[in-house]
């Protein structure tokens, strides 16, 4: 038999919790002397402290602890609660992290108001362009919800193109649209590729379309240095300077691709906004 404060020592928790447990009727004493009142434990009683402990650290109240207890589970069980619960932590812990992100990105973005030259803005003419493409659907147009989209479809698109044995006549063109009979606010993401009159969709798959892109007449451009992730001081310089000069936005942004290397830092995208006639 081991006294309280002994049986706190090799448990590694302090003696009020244990008094905590008696209490609440999760971890009982062997004994309880009843003219000291002094707690007395057994050594085998560590594997039910060792399950409270393990339990409560995944995040259940002490309630559901008695309860979990109760049915008394065994290693398999507790490991299966383990498994589920680091998977929910790392899943908060990986949005917690894109949540800074996009704190970060906007802080950015307040920093940079007004300092981007408006001479590096653009009004030019967009030809029409036949681009392989495919499509996906992003909940939203922020950098952290169309990212995820348009990553995989490009890799896809650029994987078929290669097998196909394809030679693209131009860089990528993304371009977006609002996403009919879906969620509100959702978008039409296409990811494209220009590719040559003799090549047809059959060529490269059922889920590659070939489309006749339609030329802009007018179109706001700047250039963004930097990965599509912190493309929103970009976007909003542009944004004012439409506005400031009395222009009005007739669309979606296109986005065309003039270098991609493999650190996304030292990407180079056009922003190519249409403007009303």
């Amino acid at each position: 038999m081991f006294t309280i404060g002994d049986f706190a020592k090799y448990g590694r928790v302090s003696v009020r919790m244990l008094r905590h447990y008696d209490a609440l009727g999760l971890l009982r004493p062997a004994r309880v002397d009843p003219v000291s009142g002094y707690r007395s434990y057994e050594a085998g009683q560590l594997a039910r402290l060792n399950r409270v402990i393990a339990l409560k650290e995944l995040g259940f109240s002490l309630e559901e602890v008695g309860a979990i207890l109760d049915e008394r589970p065994g290693v398999a069980e507790l490991r299966g609660m383990l498994r589920l619960r680091q998977a929910e932590l790392e899943s908060a812990l990986a949005a917690a992290a894109a949540r800074l992100a996009e704190v970060e990105t906007r802080l950015r973005t307040i920093e940079s108001e007004g300092t981007m030259p408006t001479d590096e803005i653009v009004v030019k003419n967009l030809p029409p362009v036949r681009l392989a493409e495919m499509t996906g659907v992003a909940a939203g147009y922020a950098p952290q919800e169309i990212g995820p989209v348009i990553g995989p479809l490009y890799e896809e698109l650029c994987s078929r193109v290669e097998a196909a044995v394809v030679v693209p006549t131009g860089p990528g063109l993304a371009y977006y649209e609002e996403a009919a009979d879906t969620a509100p606010g959702s978008v039409l993401v296409h990811a494209g590729l220009p590719v040559a009159a003799a090549v047809h969709a059959e060529d490269l798959g059922g889920a590659v379309r070939i489309v006749e892109l339609p030329g802009v007449e007018r179109a706001a451009t700047v250039v963004h240095r930097g990965s599509m992730d912190d493309v929103l001081p970009t976007a909003q310089a542009l944004a004012r300077w439409i506005d400031a000069h009395g222009h009005r936005s007739a669309g979606f942004a296109r986005e065309l691709s003039l270098a991609c290397p493999e650190d996304r830092e030292q990407w180079v995208t056009e922003l190519q906004e249409p403007l009303a006639p």
